[in-house]
């Protein structure tokens, strides 16, 4: 290592052309270095307080091998269902070659992945016997498996060898008969080995001790020594050859010559060793394992002299199932046999002479002598370890000719070598590492560490204390701090990650986290899953936070009208106090209370157009507006998905799922913002907010009930969400009324008057009455009863709604007095509803039986003037038929001679009106088309009379010809409505009741006046001719002051002077174009039916594409429309149901093929192509019924002969199925 770096701050080095990323965090140190290194690197460790720390090293090295998925191998069987198996192969990275699969296991983090199993050539066979039709594998047919044979003895006994086996898969019939089959079945599980080594340890051998010293001090005597058989542990063993052992006895001759006489007795049998020859009777028990089981010896054959006694040997086993001895042949029990007799002696005989029996034990002495004679067998074990220990030699009889161990009896007692002792193990004891006990493991699953205490410590001399040394004077290698743990998967579980920020600092907000479904495996990775896989009760993902109140502060409210008309003028702003409370709710406080926080400026000069000039207008973008639906839904049978527009009452199933729109104009979807409740709207995983500005409800659920606002800038609309509960009763939350008089005050900025008056419950009474409805109309009856028989199957079922508009059910809640006449108005509603249906049952133009009554078949009409709807056809959520909003109300505009009245009112206006204008807003989808009429025949318009941008009718100065009456129809694709207008002027008509409207009356001072007697007043002339036709322009008229010869000053007490200028043909010069529809290949809708598209766009007169937004006054050509074609002769193709698999019982079923085909050819495709249709199901339960009385048995599977035959019946799952069967075992 050419340099060195010194790391203590968080930063990257560069050393030896490698980028070393040293990290240091409050618990640990972290060092990363990106391969492959350019040179060796050490890392040295400084501990500061102690070497407690633990360092763990990871690195990897590159893969060059990996595991490969092959394809699936051919089917198990050709009919009658079978499974198919894919397989891994060692896949060379570098070489693009497979390779034995010993590369791949090199990598521990290279897992082979497990095979995949899937079914195949499912159809049945011609003649089959029907059980493969069932499944082709199940609890009673296994899978393929690889079976083995036993081990083979070692080639060896010592020096290593290798043992075999053979290994095949195998497969099991429905019989139990097993059978060999072809490998590549067995490979979704690893082969078993074939050869294992043996015996790895090297053979035993002779280790021959010392010498003892000279057993005399004079003359020639003997010495000994200890000759052991050691094997490759260390221990006293046998096995060596007996030929190659060394001699454990020699003669010896002692330096100084000996004068004593010789003494007859050998050396061996002087007294001092008399007491080596006491013989130690060793009992032998009987064990589980074959051994030789001597008895008691008998008495001596004499009773005087040397005589024979006699005893037992036999091979006995115990028998531990019976806890009794068995006996066995002598050749199954090893080691040497114990002897059956042996030499005895009582007392002398009669007549016996001493010199005559030593002559005999002259003569039997050398016979003893070469036959039997004692040995040293090796020492007995240290005493000690180290530090100085004793062991004692080993003395044994041993058969000279045989070289086997005699029984002591045999050898003379008196030639027994004497006890022999010596010092071992005398050197110091070293230094040795001491282990404490492991610590618990840091992980429970996935792969964890842990650690243990290890230090050097020396046992001192002559003492069991110890003291702790430096490392150093231990022998290598250190034993391991740590040693990796519980090294298996982790189950799925939930991750947790950090809290995001507060969305609110103060008043009460939110934070939020994402939770993700892992699994830690055991190599150490994480792997992400489906939530599905993790248990159902996830951590919380909000979290309320923020919880303290706000400081108070100013919040400014809209700006005042200009004070001037023109010119220069000033507007003022009024501002509260108001403080955002810790649960998100403005409190509105004393001024005082805002003394800290600087108040805003409450004026400002405010500068409109040039007073007596003609300036061209300046284009104001005009509010915009929602598109609101006045509506009251009640759902009487569930469907799949309802559409809904804001703006009206649902009062709904559970579990439907539902679409609610806030179309709007002039304002863009994207930017839509929703309310629940008053509070922001929050995305949940069933309830979702397009980015186009709708609302997604998967499954309703009492949860989503509530008031849900469409917030589209300064405009907004509610929708009222209610739960028809069991019995059909109103589940009504608590606190509907979630506007409190608090929260008007607070909001009274930005929630309009209507708003404020809002209540969600106020129709709940009467669509509580329509449920509990009892005496119907047979028709109403049948139609009602019908949904709720069929409610079951929401799947085949379209929902049956029904609609009506507010101003009906308004006009039902003021005529509910009570008694009869209450329910026969209910009646008559209800029956109004399902009439509307039973006519509705013949059209195809919708989807969803959603049924429209107009207001006027119910409700009594304010005036004769209205006119009822042209088609009263059902509409689904996308078309509804056309309804005119009406207001009873007048307002003036900016000048006290200009009035602007909605259509449905009479009127009668003042000759000086120079300006008139009829309002006609109208609601419908498609949106609605206006036109006006006048006595039953259509309007011309010129240059007083026209339309404004919002189909609103203007006329200019109006005059006696414009009396009449004006009728406004709206009209689309589903149908017309219209409400008319009469137009009077005032004359000689006007009573002197009507004296103080304005609107009724006209100025009687004006018409009794002539010439100069008549006071000042204004006088217009017609406006001239627009300047442009389209894309906004400007007509112009003279205004005078009439009366008045010196200045139009003097016309100030006729009120504000009449405008000379004013804005025309301001509809955009552009048109929808529509090229030619598209080829009709879109996704199958229906049976031959699919859906074609074109391209629709804006565009000018200059062939110039334009934005949308010039075009939004005239009507949208629609760009989808559905067209037939051969291609969607589509159906669901349904195969037989297969065999029953049992008879009775709850573990029954049976299947069948289902596939989306063409109607002609039955060519299969995919399944997508029919999705327009409910999938038939493939899978069903079957025989689901008793097996019998209680106490009868009887078989419910076909398998249960197998089950018998297995010993299976002593498992509950087996008897209960299989009870006649298992009956008798």
């Amino acid at each position: 290592m050419k340099g060195e770096l010194s790391l203590d701050a968080s930063q990257q080095y560069h050393l030896e052309n490698t980028t070393v990323e040293y990290q240091k965090l409050p618990d640990k140190e972290v060092l990363r270095i990106t391969g492959p290194l350019g040179a060796d690197f050490s890392v040295k460790v400084q501990y500061s307080s102690g070497a407690d720390s633990v360092v763990q090293f990871i690195f990897y090295q590159p893969i060059i091998h990996r595991w490969k998925e092959t394809d699936f191998y051919p089917c198990s069987v050709t009919c009658g269902g079978g499974y198919q198996l894919t397989s891994a192969e060692c896949f060379d990275l570098r070489t693009y070659r497979v390779v034995v699969d010993q590369y791949c296991h090199y990598y521990p983090e290279n897992i082979k992945p497990k095979p995949k199993l899937q079914e195949c050539n499912m159809d049945p066979c011609p003649a089959s016997d029907g059980y493969k039709q069932i499944m082709p594998y199940d609890l009673y047919h296994p899978l393929p498996r690889w079976e083995s044979s036993p081990w083979t003895a070692c080639s060896t006994s010592c020096d290593g060898g290798v043992q075999s086996r053979s290994v095949s898969c195998v497969e099991e019939d429905m019989q139990g008969t097993i059978t060999p089959t072809e490998e590549w079945k067995c490979l979704y599980a690893p082969k078993t080995p074939i050869l294992q080594p043996c015996n790895n340890f090297d053979c035993p051998t002779w280790l021959a001790q010392e010498w003892s010293q000279c057993t005399v001090t004079c003359g020639q005597g003997l010495r000994y020594r200890v000759v052991l058989c050691v094997d490759h542990r260390g221990l006293h063993a046998g096995g060596c050859n007996p030929t190659s052992k060394p001699h454990i006895k020699e003669d010896c001759l002692a330096a100084v010559p000996c004068y004593k006489p010789m003494e007859k007795l050998p050396v061996e049998a002087k007294p001092p060793w008399f007491r080596q020859a006491q013989e130690l009777e060793a009992e032998t028990t009987i064990s589980e394992e074959p051994t030789f089981i001597p008895g008691p010896w008998g008495s001596c054959s004499r009773s005087c002299g040397a005589g024979t006694q006699w005893r037992t040997v036999k091979c006995q086993v115990l028998l531990p199932f019976s806890q009794t001895v068995a006996d066995l042949p002598d050749d199954e029990c090893e080691g040497p046999r114990p002897l059956e007799s042996q030499p005895c002696y009582q007392t002398p005989c009669p007549g016996w002479k001493p010199g005559e029996e030593r002559e005999r034990d002259r003569a039997r002495t050398p016979e003893k002598e070469v036959l039997h004679d004692w040995e040293y067998e090796g020492f007995t074990e240290c005493s000690e370890t180290c530090g100085g220990g004793m062991q004692e030699a080993v003395v044994i009889c041993l058969n000279k000719q045989t070289q086997e161990v005699s029984d002591e009896g045999l050898c003379e007692r008196t030639r027994r070598p004497p006890e022999l002792v010596q010092a071992c193990n005398i050197e110091p004891c070293p230094p040795r590492w001491d282990t404490g006990p492991w610590s618990s493991c840091s992980a429970i699953c996935g792969v964890g560490l842990r650690t243990r205490a290890v230090k050097c410590i020396l046992r001192l001399h002559h003492s069991n204390n110890t003291q702790m040394v430096q490392d150093e004077e231990c022998n290598l290698p250190k034993p391991s701090l740590v040693q990796a743990c519980n090294r298996f998967d982790c189950p799925p579980s939930w991750y947790p990650r950090e809290w995001g920020q507060c969305s609110r600092s103060c008043g009460g907000g939110t934070k939020k986290r994402e939770v993700l479904c892992k699994q830690r495996m055991a190599d150490g990775s994480v792997l992400e899953l489906p939530d599905t896989f993790c248990p159902t009760s996830s951590p919380p993902t909000l979290q309320p936070c923020g919880q303290t109140d706000c400081p108070p502060q100013w919040v400014p409210t809209d700006w005042s009208e200009c004070s001037a008309t023109c010119g220069e003028g000033t507007q003022r702003l009024l501002v509260v106090c108001q403080r955002l409370n810790k649960n998100g709710q403005y409190e509105t406080l004393m001024p005082d209370a805002c003394d800290s926080s600087p108040r805003p400026g409450t004026v400002r000069v405010c500068l409109l157009l040039p007073c007596k000039s003609f300036v061209k207008p300046v284009a104001v973008n005009p509010e915009p507006t929602i598109l609101a639906q006045k509506k009251v839904y009640i759902q009487w049978r569930k469907g799949r998905k309802l559409h809904f527009v804001v703006g009206g009452y649902a009062y709904l199933l559970p579990w439907t799922s539902v679409v609610i729109r806030c179309p709007t104009r002039r304002f863009r979807k994207g930017h839509i913002r929703w309310l629940k409740d008053g509070k922001a709207l929050v995305s949940l995983p069933h309830l979702t907010i397009s980015h186009l500005g709708y609302i997604k409800i998967q499954q309703l659920r009492a949860s989503d009930a509530g008031v849900y606002t469409c917030v589209a800038g300064q405009a907004q609309e509610n929708f009222v969400l209610r739960f028809i509960g069991s019995k059909r009763k109103l589940a009504v939350p608590e606190g509907d009324l979630w506007l409190s008089e608090s929260d008007k005050k607070v909001h009274g900025a930005s929630f309009s008057t209507t708003q404020l008056h809002f209540t969600p419950d106020q129709y709940d009474m009467v669509v509580q009455r329509i449920l509990d409805m009892k005496d119907l109309s047979p028709s109403s009856k049948e139609l009602l009863e019908s949904s709720e028989k069929n409610g079951s199957n929401v799947e085949d079922e379209t929902a049956i709604i029904l609609v009506a508009d507010m101003e009906t059910l308004d006009e039902v809640s003021r005529n509910l007095s009570g008694g009869q006449q209450k329910e026969n108005f209910l009646a008559q509603l209800l029956g109004e509803l399902t009439q509307n249906h039973e006519e509705a049952n013949e059209s195809t133009f919708h989807v969803q039986e959603i049924m429209e009554v107009s207001t006027q078949s119910v409700v009594t009409q304010k005036t004769d003037l209205r006119t009822a709807p042209h088609s009263t056809k059902p509409l689904d959520g996308a078309f509804r038929s056309p309804v005119i909003i009406q207001k009873d109300q007048w307002s003036n505009s900016a000048s006290p001679l200009e009035f602007m009245v909605n259509v449905g009112n009479q009127v009668m206006l003042p000759r000086q009106v120079i300006r008139l204008v009829f309002k006609c807003q109208s609601s419908g989808k498609p949106e609605p088309v206006i036109t006006w009429t006048k006595d039953g025949k259509e309007l011309q318009y010129n240059s007083r009379v026209g339309l404004l941008p919002d189909s609103s009718l203007e006329i200019k100065s109006p005059c006696e010809a414009d009396a009449g009456l004006y009728t406004c129809t709206a009209k689309n694709q589903v149908g017309s409505t219209s409400v008319s207008s009469s137009l009077k002027l005032a004359g000689s008509t006007c009573s002197d009741g009507a004296a103080g409207n304005s609107l009724m009356c006209p100025d009687r001072s004006s018409d009794s006046c002539h010439g100069q007697h008549c006071p000042p007043r204004w006088v217009v002339s017609p406006w001239s001719a627009c300047s442009v036709s389209c894309g906004g322009g400007l007509q112009r008229r003279t205004v005078t002051c009439q009366g008045a010869e010196d200045g139009d000053h003097k016309c100030a007490v006729a009120g504000k002077r009449p405008s000379h200028l004013q804005p025309c043909s301001i509809q955009s010069c552009a048109e929808w174009m529509t090229p030619s529809w598209g080829p009709c290949q879109g996704h199958c809708i229906g049976h031959r039916l699919a859906t074609q598209h074109r391209f629709v766009f804006c565009q000018d007169r200059n062939s110039t594409r334009a934005s949308h937004r010039m075009c939004s006054a005239l009507s949208k050509p629609s760009s989808r429309r559905n067209c037939t074609t051969d291609a969607c002769a589509l159906h669901w193709l349904i195969g037989p149901w297969t065999q029953c698999t049992a008879t009775c019982g709850r573990h029954g079923f049976q299947s069948r093929h289902v596939t989306c085909a063409h109607r002609h050819n039955r060519k299969p495709i995919r399944e997508i192509h029919c999705s327009w249709r409910p999938r038939p199901t493939s899978w069903r339960r079957c025989n689901i019924r008793s097996c019998g009385k209680v106490g009868d048995c009887t078989d419910s599977t076909r398998y249960c002969e197998k089950v018998r035959q297995l010993d299976l019946c002593p498992l509950p799952q087996f008897k209960s199925r299989c009870c006649l069967s298992c009956r008798d075992t």
